[in-house]
């Protein structure tokens, strides 16, 4: 894989920090600035969905831009917005530097997925896809750890800082890695933007979105409330959580380096394999969650098939999307982030149930049941790898 994507992944790793670091921040970003915890809470949505509405927002201003222009501007701005976010006092501007970080993520992220395609031979979008998601994935096992450590030692505070720090080696290595493209000069060198928007009419282009948004917000729907489920249905030490998270970040990164080498060729042996196992994996959580050692070894594993099976779905967007070249990576970053958003709303209304702290584990168990409920009569979809010259090519 060359140098290009990997600097591309440190990128995705400062982002997916940023993202995943306030589930341990928020009490004392609280504190620190007058608001309730509950109030604070609402950075993380506000987040996701920044991401959702920015990816085909971003995607569409940049379409005329080099993509090393791009990449380089929304790493920036990332930057910046949580240099500003360090030093506020205000929470009205926290919260307004979250939606601006979450708009130079979105369009980052849209604009890489796809020029992630174009390092790489057209057979290895899949392993690219890999690379770039490993980003996230080594943000959940040493980002998020090291944030919560950074930040009760440091405070908050700090933490936003090191994020801003981790976005200048990745810009160095996008200004000397990423060739500059020319920008097209009329719309014949290139489709159309209503043309790419066309592409949003596919059936089979939808079922993909529509298949890794389910199963991205089956994993974020138990990785929010995986800390109540350590602390007191196993009745293991706070200390712990940081152990569950860091076993479901190294089963994830496990799972989407192992599926990269797979979803080129044989995207239906992962769908086949890891769905079926995914779904009997969330109930079984739930029912053995009170056995410590049962909870870490399924915490791994969980993370492993999420990641497999979820980076799968999205390699797929990005090849039933290849009629439009720009917009492709905004499709793919919405699907993973309406799932990221839906996901944790739906497992908190479980909270309240009989179930409990392991509602989230049942609801995500009924997300992925549905996912292959939909998928198992356009099997044919998911399994068809490059056999056909179609928009999977």
């Amino acid at each position: 894989m060359p140098f290009p994507l990997y600097m591309l992944a440190l990128a995705v790793f400062a982002m997916g920090t940023s993202e995943f670091m306030l589930a341990g921040l928020l009490p004392d970003i609280a504190s620190d600035l007058g608001v309730t915890v509950g109030a604070a809470g609402v950075l993380t949505p506000a987040f996701a969905i920044g991401m959702v509405l920015g990816a085909p927002l971003m995607a569409a201003l940049a379409r005329h831009w080099p993509a090393r222009s791009s990449l380089l501007g929304s790493v920036l701005v990332f930057s910046a917005a949580h240099a500003v976010g360090a030093v506020t006092s205000s929470f009205p501007v926290l919260c307004a530097t979250r939606m601006v970080a979450a708009l130079a993520n979105a369009g980052f992220l849209a604009v890489a997925l796809t020029t992630a395609t174009t390092l790489v031979p057209a057979d290895k979008k899949g392993r690219a896809l890999a690379v770039l998601l490993s980003g996230t994935t080594v943000a959940t096992i040493a980002g998020v750890p090291g944030g919560s450590v950074l930040g009760a030692s440091l405070g908050w505070r700090a933490t936003f800082w090191a994020v801003a720090a981790l976005c200048l080696p990745a810009a160095v290595g996008i200004l000397t890695g990423i060739p500059a493209r020319r920008v097209p000069k009329s719309p014949a060198d290139g489709p159309p933007l209503r043309a790419e928007f066309a592409r949003l009419k596919s059936p089979r282009l939808l079922l993909v979105m529509l298949l890794g948004a389910l199963v991205n917000a089956a994993t974020f729907a138990s990785f929010t409330f995986l800390a109540p489920v350590v602390t007191d249905t196993a009745g293991l030490g706070e200390l712990w959580v940081s152990v569950v998270l860091v076993l479901f970040g190294a089963g994830s990164f496990v799972g989407v380096t192992v599926a990269g080498r797979l979803s080129d060729k044989r995207p239906g042996l992962v769908i086949a394999v890891g769905g079926p196992l995914l779904l009997i994996g969330w109930p079984a959580l739930a029912v053995l969650a009170a056995r410590p050692v049962a909870l870490l070894a399924l915490a791994f594993v969980q993370g492993a098939l999420s990641f497999a099976l979820g980076s799968t779905l999205i390699a797929r967007v990005l090849y039933e999307a290849a009629g439009a070249p720009v917009m492709a990576g905004s499709y793919a970053t919405a699907a993973l982030n309406v799932g990221a958003a839906a996901g944790p709303l739906i497992a908190a209304t479980t909270l309240g149930t009989t179930v409990g702290d392991l509602g989230p584990l049942w609801a995500s168990g009924l997300l992925v049941a549905t996912a292959l409920l939909i998928a198992f009569p356009s099997r044919g979809v998911l399994t068809t790898a490059r056999r056909s010259g179609e928009a999977l090519q």
